[in-house]
């Protein structure tokens, strides 16, 4: 049995450790790939999975910051933990607040619970399958659920303030019309799972641990999260680099747009 309110608690105590380096002048290091690493990222990592294990000693953890386990022993994994201990760091850098703590737990290749938390607003989102998605800000716990695009209105698109997503324009064109909304890190998952905007479609490239937790709160919150062929969008894969995906309240309405159509048309890498 999984104990949310344990893992909440973790998830918020992670963010502490978070803020206490962010109140400090810290450093800033580069990993092998270019990105940035700070100590936030790594104590969050130590309270995340020392939490984990202890708690769930029987359920491997896969985290951005451990190390790197090979697809010969993923492979034989029927669930595990998926966790990045900061998601932004570049925005963790740039002091914008914009960064997350992402904790999901995947079964066989689909997430079905995940914990999205925001230290800066203290606010936390939790999506369960098969139960809903909630955010708590507060101590108020708000029940959240995917919007149908409004008629004749622009559809809100998701996009990321640092990362770039190349072709997506030739997705959007399928759109009357958009209005583009950034969010740094986890946050487009979110907004889209709170009804605060209606599309988020991304050709970029992103790594497992940064969509688990927000693919589990758009599901559970009744939305969908699928490749650009349509068909769900899996974990646990020999490369942990996630191919393109889309974001959106229903796969009727990925349809119904002729979104599904131009993008299912594009030659794109669908490793995911």
């Amino acid at each position: 049995m999984i104990d949310l309110d344990f893992l909440e608690n973790l998830a918020r105590k992670a963010g502490e450790s978070i803020m206490q380096v962010y109140e400090t002048d810290f450093s800033v290091q580069q990993k092998e790939d270019k990105s940035p690493l700070t100590l936030a990222d790594l104590r969050s990592h130590e309270v995340i999975v020392s939490g984990l294990q202890s708690h769930y000693p029987d359920i491997p953890v896969l985290s951005e910051e451990g190390r790197a386990i090979p697809y010969s022993t993923r492979r034989k994994w029927a669930r595990f933990w998926c966790v990045d201990p900061l998601d932004g760091t570049k925005e963790f850098v740039k002091r914008d607040g914009e960064f997350t703590v992402n904790i999901a737990l995947i079964e066989g290749t689909t997430p079905v619970l995940g914990i999205i938390y925001i230290p800066v607003a203290q606010c936390l989102y939790m999506g369960k399958m098969g139960s809903g998605c909630w955010e708590t800000t507060k101590g108020e716990r708000r029940k959240l659920h995917v919007q149908r695009p409004r008629t004749n209105a622009p559809v809100r698109v998701l996009m990321s303030r640092h990362h770039p997503s190349p072709h997506l324009d030739e997705i959007l064109d399928a759109l009357p019309a958009y209005e583009p909304i950034k969010r740094g890190s986890a946050l487009k998952f979110c907004a889209l799972a709170k009804g605060e905007a209606d599309f988020y479609p991304r050709t970029g490239p992103t790594s497992e641990w940064d969509t688990a937790a927000g693919h589990a709160i758009v599901a559970a919150a009744g939305g969908v999260m699928v490749n650009l062929q349509g068909k769900p969008f899996t974990y646990n894969k020999e490369s942990l680099t996630n191919g393109p995906f889309l974001a959106a309240p229903s796969l009727e309405w990925l349809q119904e747009t002729g979104v599904l159509q131009r993008a299912s048309s594009m030659k794109l890498d669908e490793s995911s």
